[in-house]
């Protein structure tokens, strides 16, 4: 749709920023932390890059107020943050450690004097290791309650003081890469194990929602889906299939059941047939028909283009984690589709494809399909940035990409999507989680690497003072 004049950005339209707590925070047994998943997996050698962890990462921990001052000077209206479960509950459950819910308070409070408002995410993936050890975390139902009860916990501490919660952060994610790649704790192949460890994590989410909902919150809450557009490679019938196998498969499997509470029908006909589909309890459906988020969140980086895959076609192949532009294995699902490069885009040096068009239409199929609110809680520019001597960060390939990305949303909301705010991923630089400190994705250049020894001094880039300038605008020049 062509527009005469473009809708401006609503008056309270939140101007955001993110981060996730392992990323950022370091001090990893600090004040009765316990140990989470991602402290143990990245001690596996050859998990991560150079055996990069976050035990320092850009220590936001003890830096906390130096960046949200950084925050406030640049204009941020909010700020997207994760709690870890493990400063909160060092087991998962139990005693309440004190020292970790006073840390949050304390951020909380920091935000909210500068004039930020808060996000919270309650798992952004650092699962609790006493969970894991005891009864396989995300693989048990015993993990809905205790999920709960830290979620209960966290309402009642902040309540009137965090209006925006996100539940889980993107959970098609932590279940594929950790239960079908095997890049991410636990580190297993098993398609079956992955979608009952992903029922599960929707019964969780939806009981976290109902929780906050039953207690009255002030405020709202939503999942939080990495959302992948999936496009045809042309006009041939078998690919337009193949695009819309992948859609079912790889989106709405996630979405319908956030807000319809529902699993697409050809989906789990595939999972049917391949021996993979959940296990399905009484009450199951109940409960997932139940919850009703507020918002969805979504977190978008690129759009997927796909072709007709036979059954004896083409599997999962290895992501690009070394930055080395090409070096994505072909990749795909035998008897549903596979993906291809789109010869109209151009990608990152991790092959993501660089596609703000595909924004808008993310906006567009949220919007027709569920009727619901949405807030972008991830969009950004991974790449390798170059302090200048003179100590400056010219990187006008993010400003391009954000650039972009801002102007897809403006037309989405001028095609009738409702977008409360867009959070950019990251605020600072920050921990890859399998990409140490090459892949760089913040306004706020950090001086850190795989090493740590360095000083962790902060650096504005070009693109902090872009975005400033968008802020201060509300995004009319754009």
């Amino acid at each position: 749709m062509e527009h005469q004049k473009l809708t401006e950005f609503p008056n309270d339209f939140l101007w955001g920023s993110a981060s996730a707590a392992y990323q950022v925070e370091g001090a990893w047994q600090e004040d009765g932390k316990g140990e989470s998943v991602w402290d143990r997996f990245v001690r596996i050698p050859g998990k991560t890059f150079k055996g990069t962890n976050g035990d320092l990462a850009v220590d936001h921990y003890h830096r906390f107020k130096e960046d949200i001052a950084l925050m406030k000077e640049q204009g941020l209206k909010a700020y997207r943050f994760s709690v870890a479960w493990t400063r909160i509950f060092p087991n998962g459950r139990g005693e309440i450690n004190q020292a970790g819910l006073n840390f949050y308070e304390e951020l909380i409070d920091e935000l909210i004097k500068n004039g930020i408002e808060p996000m919270l995410t309650l798992y952004h993936w650092d699962l609790p290791q006493a969970l894991q050890e005891e009864y396989a975390g995300w693989e048990s139902r015993k993990i809905i309650e205790d999920f709960t009860n830290y979620a209960e916990t966290l309402f009642n501490a902040f309540r009137g003081k965090v209006h925006y919660w996100i539940s889980l952060n993107e959970q098609n994610i932590f279940t594929s890469l950790g239960y079908l790649l095997a890049v991410h704790p636990p580190g297993v192949t098993d398609p079956k194990r992955m979608y009952q460890v992903n029922h599960i994590a929707n019964l969780a989410n939806a009981s976290v929602i109902n929780k906050f909902h039953e207690l009255e919150m002030p405020g709202k809450i939503g999942p939080s889906f990495a959302y992948t557009p999936n496009y045809p490679l042309n006009s041939d019938p078998k690919n337009i299939l193949a695009a819309e196998n992948a859609e079912d498969l790889m989106a709405n499997y996630w979405m319908d059941v956030y807000m319809w509470g529902k699993y697409p029908i050809t989906a789990m006909r595939f999972l049917e047939e391949r021996g993979w589909a959940p296990k399905i309890e009484e009450g199951d459906a109940e409960l997932l028909e139940s919850a009703k988020p507020d918002f969805l969140g979504i977190n978008y980086y690129q759009t997927a283009t796909n072709a007709f895959n036979p059954l004896d076609g083409v599997g999962a192949g290895k992501m690009n984690t070394t930055g080395k532009k090409g070096s994505s294995e072909e990749t795909g699902v035998p008897g549903m589709y596979k993906k291809v490069e789109n010869p109209f885009v151009e990608r990152t040096n991790w092959d993501w494809e660089i596609d703000p068009e595909g924004l808008r239409i993310a906006l567009r199929r949220i919007t027709s399909r569920y009727r619901t609110p949405v807030l972008i809680t991830e969009n950004g520019l991974g790449e390798y940035d170059q302090l200048t001597e003179d100590k400056k960060i010219h990187d006008d390939y993010r400003i391009a990409y954000l650039s972009g990305h801002v102007k897809a949303i403006k037309e989405a909301i001028s095609d009738g999507a409702e977008v409360l705010g867009y959070c950019t991923w990251s605020y600072t630089d920050l921990l890859s989680w399998l990409n140490g400190y090459q892949k760089r994705y913040g306004f706020v250049y950090v001086d850190q690497d795989e090493t740590q020894e360095c000083s962790l001094e902060r650096y504005k880039k070009d693109s902090y003072y872009w975005y400033q300038q968008v802020i201060r605008e509300n995004g009319s020049t754009i």
